[in-house]
């Protein structure tokens, strides 16, 4: 039997929890709605789902708290798209940077939402076997740092897991996976996001920036990840690659 993707949306707006059960179901998904941090835990804990679509402003745990929650716990590799009414660039980053996969603000067409939980499931699914959890693992070396491919989190030369969101993951693993060699930007979107995404302006900008801040990197002149001017950016250092096995 094919499987049905089945998407998980927590939002405290009734009216907008059925608007878009109803449409995914429509489309082919498979969709449960609750509305709030303590409904979508209870449900977790006896299904899962392929895919969150998480509102911010909600009262109590709001989604950014959710969404942080979730990249710490068993289900830190499901897919999560955001709501919100606020359309700042900051409130976007913060997003990002707990770990969210994409975003959407309100109001929006749900044909646009149907059209990004698509694209955030095929990027997912495109990514290399090694990037899914198994006993064995990768450990992808550069300079001090350490990326390790079945945690998706850095490691400092200390052996401290430093984490990452979704995003920054992603982005830096393009890095490893071609390093010192010059990526434009629309490459980096391109392999990070796929083509069928479209992320607000300077979204790689501002995630090269997130990820020098995680390792250390001096913003001004950066040994890891450095920007060729008018060409994009480089990650300088070379990658020694070895497994692992937990």
């Amino acid at each position: 039997m094919d499987h049905i993707d089945h998407v998980l949306i927590v939002d405290d707006d009734r009216e907008i929890r059925e608007l878009v059960s109803t449409y995914l179901k429509k489309n082919g998904l498979r969709a449960t709605a609750v509305a709030d941090g303590r409904h979508m835990r209870s449900f977790l804990e006896t299904d899962s789902v392929d895919l969150v679509v998480l509102d911010v402003m909600m009262p109590g745990d709001d989604g950014l708290v959710l969404c942080r929650e979730l990249r710490a716990g068993k289900h830190k590799l499901t897919p999560i798209l955001m709501l919100t009414a606020r359309s700042d660039e900051t409130d976007r980053i913060v997003g990002l940077e707990m770990g969210a996969d994409d975003y959407l603000a309100k109001p929006f067409a749900a044909r646009e939402l149907l059209a990004r939980i698509k694209a955030v499931l095929r990027r997912t699914r495109m990514l290399p076997p090694n990037l899914q959890v198994s006993e064995v693992g990768q450990l992808l070396t550069f300079g001090a740092w350490q990326l390790d491919t079945t945690g998706r989190h850095l490691i400092d030369r200390d052996g401290t897991a430093i984490a990452l969101s979704g995003a920054e993951y992603r982005l830096l693993r393009v890095f490893v996976d071609h390093p010192q060699r010059v990526l434009n930007r629309d490459q980096l979107l391109n392999l990070t996001q796929g083509r069928e995404a479209e992320l607000f302006d300077r979204s790689i900008d501002l995630l090269v920036s997130r990820l020098r801040q995680r390792l250390g990197d001096d913003a001004r002149e950066p040994a890891y990840i450095k920007t060729v001017r008018s060409e994009g950016y480089v990650l300088a250092m070379p990658v020694e690659i070895s497994e692992m096995r937990r």
